[in-house]
């Protein structure tokens, strides 16, 4: 019987060798970028082409390479910065320890260029597949530029399984943050399809930061600084306004280098207790420098996950710094220690007994300030892509002869009945109380647009059923049904009917715009207008009227009618907020905008409605198709019998 042990060809072995590194366009642009840190490089230009899968290239202006080393970095295992086994836990370069070339080049056509300072003439390679194409001498800058061409060209299966051009761009431009940020003292340019997204000089770490996250953040970073014998802590967290209810935002570094850490995620949110509700996120941008030989980067190929020596340690430090920034703010009023006094004293006990920043800084909660955050935290909610079915069969009975739910109810005197109304509306405004509102304005109007509502409230103010709807803490609606009654969520319920008025522009394409007497211009930043760009015409087809103005800027001409009278800058901010929190959920393009607009169009929580608008929202709610749920799979309203409800009193 023949032997079946056999070893791979060298280019089978690099194309598997590669797929731990080069997963996407992103890994190529995160390699490229740190390898021209790693040289010395003060100025680095990132050029893209379809979103990296034309073209990826990265010129600089670091100490170059020799003709010998310029060979050498395709092969594999070769590299500059280890000598002995040691290294691997001391070293603070980079690069992929002698993988990330051979890599590339595996997957990928890849012209080279370099040449050393005190060089006349550089080294020009060109390599496909792991084979050298060509090698001879150049004319070229001092420096490295590396133009990386048809990624995948050699494996269309994975080729095929690359996302769309927004996605894959996104990645790129998160790769691209997170290697500007570590580096403010390096210009960093970034092009793509010939537009210039982002020109960063050469500046400090605040204005690197407001240079990618846009000019708004710059009023709501708090620097933080921490330094010890153990850790030293800098960088800058936002103000509890400016966070948002998408991840994105969040930047740790360790020795520069960008990570990914839930642990000392959850250390800073911690720091934040009672500032923010649930599933809302900070910004912020923090660096630790610690004794390499302390932590462990070699976890993961991609060099974003790390070990500490002592976590637990690393948790609390970061906790406590994070407090005292933001009490030196007047942001968390009471704390454990003097804000004068700094805070070296806890830190050093904590080293001895970590038990003591625990202890010190744990503030129990108050018990109206929980109940009051769970109040407020049940009108915010996030999508989950679930449409839940009524449970009984009564209520689909119920709802499939709405017109007769009222057929038992009492009908009064017209007098006597705005009489009533007036009295039952003022007991229960003034002895529940209305709950304020900060998301929406109290002169916003309530927008319907079905036929079925037109003709159900043709005459709704003569209808006795209206004198028997009742607003329960500016947030739920009473209404009385011929078994007991509903109580409507009047966020979700009108979410419900937007919902599906947008999905059907988006499908019929009948969207109407209502132009802006004086159009308005609106600034973003770079990830998010790159992210507008992609939606322009999906979200013309809903009504907006946008075009663009300049770099990061936009044009506000119109807006959808429901939309008129609000602040565009808010709108287009949130819309993007929103649209990015569905990605994560992997909804499709236009039942996400349709969600997103939906969510930004409907009334909130805390805004009173007349007996006429709700009795319109409860006929628009039950002409949806599906008007259990809201399009973020949580209930409209709930029932109740008579019979359950004497039970209650028993």
């Amino acid at each position: 019987m023949a032997d079946l042990i056999q070893l791979l060809p060298d280019h089978i072995a690099n194309q598997i060798a590669a797929g731990e590194v080069v997963q996407r366009p992103a890994s190529v642009v995160k390699e490229l970028l740190e390898n021209a840190i790693d040289a010395g490089a003060k100025n680095i230009r990132l050029i893209i082409k379809n979103a990296g899968k034309t073209l990826i290239q990265v010129v600089d202006d670091g100490i170059g390479m020799s003709e010998t080393d310029a060979r050498m970095c395709f092969e594999r295992h070769a590299t500059s910065k280890i000598r002995q086994t040691e290294d691997l836990f001391s070293i603070r370069t980079k690069g992929f320890r002698g993988e990330a070339m051979a890599s590339i080049a595996a997957v990928a056509q890849v012209e080279m260029r370099t040449k050393k300072q005190q060089e006349e003439l550089g080294i020009q390679i060109k390599i496909s597949g792991s084979k050298i194409n060509s090698q001879e001498p150049c004319q070229t800058a001092a420096g490295t530029s590396i133009a990386v061409k048809n990624l995948f060209y050699n494996i269309p299966a994975r080729r095929n399984f690359l996302k769309s051009d927004t996605v894959e761009m996104r990645h790129i431009i998160d790769e691209f943050q997170h290697v500007a940020l570590a580096h403010p003292d390096t210009f960093f340019s970034l092009h793509h399809n010939s537009a210039k997204l982002y020109h960063l000089p050469i500046s400090n770490l605040r204005q690197r930061i407001v240079g990618i996250l846009g000019n708004k953040v710059n009023k709501n970073l708090i620097p933080i600084e921490e330094d010890t014998d153990i850790i030293k802590i800098t960088g800058y967290i936002g103000k509890p306004e400016a966070a948002k209810k998408t991840r994105g935002d969040q930047f740790f570094f360790v020795n520069n280098r960008f990570i990914k850490s839930g642990y000392l995620n959850h250390a800073l949110l911690s720091a934040y207790e009672d500032l923010l509700p649930e599933k809302v996120y900070p910004l912020y941008v923090v660096f630790f420098e610690i004794n390499p030989k302390k932590i462990d980067v070699n976890v993961h190929p991609t060099k974003q996950e790390i070990k500490f020596e002592d976590e637990r340690l690393v948790y609390n430090y970061l906790r406590v710094t994070a407090r005292h920034a933001l009490a030196q703010n007047s942001i968390t009023p009471s704390l454990d220690f003097e804000v004068e006094s700094g805070i070296s004293q806890h830190l050093d006990e904590a080293h001895l007994n970590p038990s003591v920043l625990k202890s010190s800084f744990d503030r129990p909660q108050n018990d109206n300030q929980t109940f009051k955050s769970k109040v407020n935290n049940t009108s915010k909610s996030s999508f989950s892509g679930h449409q839940k079915q009524p449970k009984t069969e009564t209520e689909l009975s119920n709802l499939q002869n709405w017109d007769k739910l009222y057929e038992n109810i009492e009908n009064e005197a017209m007098e006597q009945g705005q009489k009533l109304e007036q009295e039952e509306q003022t007991l229960f405004s003034s002895s529940i109380g209305d709950r304020p509102s900060t998301q929406q304005n109290e002169s916003d109007e309530l927008t319907f647009s079905s036929k079925a509502s037109a003709a159900s409230s043709k005459n709704l103010s003569d209808s006795a059923t209206t004198k028997h709807l009742y607003q329960l803490h500016n947030r739920y609606i009473v209404s009385p049904i011929k078994s007991g009654f509903l109580l409507i969520d009047q966020q979700m319920a009108h979410q419900r009917i937007m919902y599906e008025r947008y999905l059907y522009q988006l499908e019929h394409k009948k969207a109407t715009t209502q132009k802006l007497l004086f159009p308005q211009s609106v600034e973003l930043s770079t990830g998010d207008a790159a992210l507008l760009k992609e939606l322009l015409p999906q979200l013309n087809e809903l009504g907006l009227d946008i075009k663009e103005f300049g770099t990061n800027s936009f044009v506000v001409h119109g807006l959808p009618s429901e939309l008129s009278q609000q602040n565009e800058q808010l709108i287009i901010s949130q819309l993007l907020e929103q649209f990015k929190q569905n990605i994560d959920l992997k909804i499709e393009l236009y039942d996400n905008l349709a969600r997103s607009l939906a969510y930004q169009a409907s009334i909130k929580a805390g805004k009173s409605l007349t007996a006429i608008e709700m009795q319109q929202l409860i006929n628009e709610l039950f002409a949806c198709q599906v008007p259990y749920v809201g399009p973020n799979g949580h209930k409209t309203f709930i029932s109740m019998d008579m019979v359950e409800l004497s039970k209650r009193f028993e």
